[in-house]
């Protein structure tokens, strides 16, 4: 389970390289404290956890997982008690044969994932939109009103 808390706006955890090397996981296995677990997006050492980025404004949270191939049926966007969680679960089977060489081939895939976070008390679950685009769902909860940040009000003094 993450927690949505705001770092200076956008939190980037992309992971750029899409075949990590061995020498690359052993120095992120050494170099890491193996008790700090604030990290819980294992990327790095080959997973298929999507990348996150979180943002918060004045007036919503934005939320970005990059999910690079699939479709916007693919997906489970869920909100329950302040916990948004989404998920994912697809399956391929591809069958090939030909009778005159004796010759079978058949390939499957799974992938699932599923994220987790836990949001603050002061989103309006009443306004939220969930898009997909270019690899990318992108999801936007509105806060409440009483939420947003105030504007400074000078007050006079008689």
């Amino acid at each position: 389970m993450e927690t949505l808390v705001k770092r200076n706006g956008l939190v980037p955890v992309m992971n750029t390289s899409l075949f990590p090397s061995v020498n690359t996981f052993f120095d992120d296995f050494i170099s890491r404290d193996l008790f700090d677990w604030t990290d819980k997006n294992f990327t790095a050492m080959g997973s298929n956890l999507p990348s996150v980025n979180l943002k918060e404004t004045d007036d919503k949270l934005q939320v970005e997982l990059a999910a690079p191939g699939m479709k916007k049926e693919d997906f489970k966007v869920e909100i329950d008690n302040n916990m948004l969680m989404i998920s994912s679960e697809k399956k391929e089977e591809k069958e090939e044969t030909r009778k005159k060489d004796n010759y079978v081939r058949k390939e499957f895939n799974y992938q699932s994932f599923f994220r987790s976070f836990t949001l603050p008390d002061s989103i309006d679950e009443n306004k939220i939109e969930a898009s997909y685009k270019d690899g990318i769902l992108h999801i936007d909860i509105a806060k409440k009103d009483n939420g947003k940040k105030k504007m400074l009000k000078k007050i006079a003094i008689k």
